[in-house]
């Protein structure tokens, strides 16, 4: 038989546009977008908004989408959360099983690993449209002693971030904006103090809701602020509305 996968694939019944979903026999799927992370002085900081949408729909503006895997690492979800959380928490439980068998955490590459396969597993369902899921995933490395950032294609390819990455409908404006700060940018984002890169963090998610309507549910003035969380040699910390409301009242305007 000639031709490509691709090209057989448009053929078939799982092309893009033929779907049940797609082709409005139900209804549309829930999405969660825009999540992304970026070296700072304290180390990896990432961040998500809170909203979920289905269609034109806009579902929630309370969903958390950035999940702690155990103590040395992070996901942050783009795309189908039922799929995203069921992979979260079947990487919880690979990773404290493994620690409590092998009486030692398992090494960053292995988790990365584990990710990659849960996504390959999931290629029927993204094919279909309805299961794609585009995470982003922040690890401490033990052997480098530095947390790294990593993005993943919907198929299970991963690709080391050297400053930054993002994931999500919003996260294009989000990069445009961080390539410009770490161009040229003073200080750069890689330099910011925690309480800077907070801040930064949500003035990204404010952007990018301004040309994103997918992106939502984060409105420091009001006192709804992102998810944040950071990873750096002790572990994850989780950065609280409270935290956040005192860094943005000591923020320059």
């Amino acid at each position: 038989m000639n031709g490509d996968f691709l090209s057989l694939l448009a053929k078939s019944s799982f092309a893009a546009g033929a779907s049940p979903v797609a082709a409005g026999a139900g209804p549309p799927p829930l999405e969660a977008t825009t999540v992304f992370a970026f070296h700072c002085a304290a180390g990896v900081l990432v961040a998500g908004d809170h909203r979920a949408t289905a269609g034109n729909i806009v579902f929630s503006d309370r969903t958390e989408k950035i999940i702690e895997l155990d103590r040395h690492s992070l996901l942050a979800i783009a795309g189908s959360p039922a799929v995203a959380v069921e992979m979260a928490r079947t990487l919880q439980t690979a990773f404290e099983f493994y620690r409590r068998s092998q009486f030692q955490p398992m090494s960053l590459p292995a988790k990365m690993r584990a990710l990659s396969r849960l996504l390959h597993e999931n290629v029927p369902a993204t094919l279909q449209g309805f299961g794609l899921v585009s995470p982003i995933f922040a690890g401490h490395d033990a052997a480098t002693g530095r947390p790294s950032i990593y993005f993943y294609d919907p198929l299970g390819a991963q690709f080391e971030a050297a400053a930054y990455a993002g994931s999500g409908s919003g996260s294009g404006s989000i990069k445009s904006v961080l390539h410009f700060l770490e161009q040229w940018g003073r200080p750069k984002p890689e330099e910011m103090p925690l309480a800077q890169a907070v801040c930064l963090a949500n003035r990204l998610l404010l952007t990018a809701a301004e040309f994103d309507t997918a992106t939502g549910g984060v409105d420091p003035a009001g006192g709804d602020f992102a998810t944040v969380k950071l990873l750096d040699a002790d572990g994850v910390h989780a950065i609280s509305p409270e935290e956040q409301a005192q860094f943005w009242r000591e923020a320059k305007p």
